[in-house]
This record gives structure tokens, sequence and C-alpha cells, in this order.
């Protein structure tokens, strides 16, 4: 993989991964668009994907470290002291850990279906476009909830929600922040508690991908595009959720919006008339 391409790809992963607008969909349509096949071999695909989610990862733990901090030390003290899981931070750490459930399950069981039969790019531009104006819906909607108000129940229906996003398209991020709105979280908060979800499932999918990686191996020539990948998407990725978070403390989701139904229409014209 030339190394142009790999911080190209970085960047996107890095910023769509936070941005709602798909990360799996843009790291599908991008190589699409200007012709690049460095990701139609398996191996490389599955060594380079799990650099750029590593890169994520370490954008959201470097962003929210210190809040982090204090989930892990009362979350693991909760698992014996009673006053633990009454504070925040206990409750917090474990509807963190129970929201990724729904996705880990769905996404182990059906992981060649997803790899075989979604990604393609009609499918991509009618989600984008579908949940854009489903997050623009969402958007809508009374506030009235904080951070502070998230427990079990909401963990397991954004949790739910978050499945949706093993479809190239939807968006992690997005389909999060519009379960986080339909159910009456402010738009800091639910992009909070967005970003917070992203650690456990990335985590998890590291975890899982890597044993696969340790077992094949990093394909030859790869390993200079995979730093490459995590450094790029890192620094993209705390971009993003810096920037998304100020933005949506005095403005809507519509930008985001517009862009989903502008790119998800371009790409069908794209498609349909042959032009890729």
């Amino acid at each position: 993989m030339p190394l142009l391409h790999a911080i190209v790809l970085g960047i996107v992963q890095g910023l769509t991964e936070f941005l709602p607008i798909s990360s799996s969909g843009h790291l599908i349509v991008v190589p699409w668009l200007f012709g690049w096949n460095d990701l139609e071999d398996p191996s490389i695909k599955k060594a380079f994907d799990v650099a750029l989610h590593i890169g994520t990862l370490v954008a959201v733990l470097a962003y929210f470290w210190s809040d982090l901090l204090g989930y892990v030390r009362k979350g693991i003290r909760a698992l014996w002291d009673a006053e633990a899981r009454a504070t925040f931070e206990g409750r917090m750490a474990w509807l963190l850990v129970l929201s990724a459930v729904p996705a880990a399950i769905v996404g182990a069981l059906f992981e060649d279906f997803i790899d075989e039969q979604l990604g393609r790019i009609p499918l991509i531009a009618l989600s984008l476009i579908l949940f854009g104006l489903l997050l623009w819906w969402a958007d809508t909607l009374p506030q009235r909830r904080h951070v502070a108000d998230f427990r079990a129940k909401q963990s397991l229906l954004t949790g739910a929600a978050q499945v949706l996003a093993l479809n190239p398209g939807t968006s992690r991020s997005g389909i999060t922040i519009t379960a986080n709105r339909m159910q009456g979280f402010d738009r800091d908060a639910a992009a909070r508690i967005s970003f917070l979800m992203s650690l456990p499932v990335t985590l998890g999918a590291i975890v899982f991908k890597v044993g696969k990686l340790v077992v094949e191996g990093i394909p030859d020539g790869l390993l200079a595009a995979m730093i490459a990948g995590v450094i790029t998407s890192a620094v993209a990725g705390w971009v993003a959720v810096w920037g998304t978070l100020h933005l949506v403390r005095t403005h809507s989701f519509a930008p985001f919006v517009v862009y989903r139904i502008a790119l998800g229409v371009g790409l069908l014209l794209v498609w349909g008339l042959g032009w890729r």
C-alpha cells in the first residue's frame, strides 16, 4: 500500500469515525472513487483495519483521559463496593460495557455476511440518505436529558441501535447520536455518550482482529502503512471529537445531514451513470 493512500485513509477514518457520516462507508467509497485497489486483498484489509481502529481508540482515550480514569477506578471498585456502584462514574463504566453487547454479538455471528453482502455502493448511498434524514428528525425533538441521566434502559436501546452501524453507510456515531436524541438527550450529551460508547466496541473489535492478525501475520510491506494509519487516524479522530463537541453546543446536526444527503445522491448518480 502506498504511504499516501495510508495517510489519506487514516485521515478519512479518524474524521468519519466520530462525525456522524459513516467511517466504514467512506473507507469503501474513497478507494472506489479514486480507483485504489489496496484493500481488495482480504489480509491487507484486515491488518490495515486493525491499525485504523487502534488510531481511533487512541483518539478517544486521549480526549476523555481524565473522565476515563474515574470510570475505570470506580467501575472496578463497583464490583464489590455498593457506594462505588451508586456513583455516576461507577455506573457509567458498566453501562458503556453493556452498550457494546448487542453489536458485539451480532458482529461476531454475522461477520461473513456483513463482509460479503453489505458495503455495495447503492446500499451505502441509500443508507447515508435515509439515516441522515432520521438524524435530522431526531435532532428536532425536545432536549431534556444530560449524561447523568444515562441508565441501563438507554444503554441497551442505544446499544441495539449501534447494531445498525454494522451496515456501511449507517454510521456508528450517527445512529447512536440519533438514538440518544430520540431518547431526549441534549446534543452535547448525545455526542459525548456516543463517543464514549466507541471505546468498548472498538477495543473489542481490536482484540478480536488482533488475534487473527497474530496467527496470520502482518502482510509483507504493510508495516509502514499501518503505522501511518495509526498516527493519522488518531490525530484526525481527536480533532473530530473536539470539533463535534464544540459545534453541537451552539449548532444542530444539520450540516452533517446535508453532507450525507449530498454524498448519497452524488454516489447514486456516479454509480447509476456508470462513471465509476
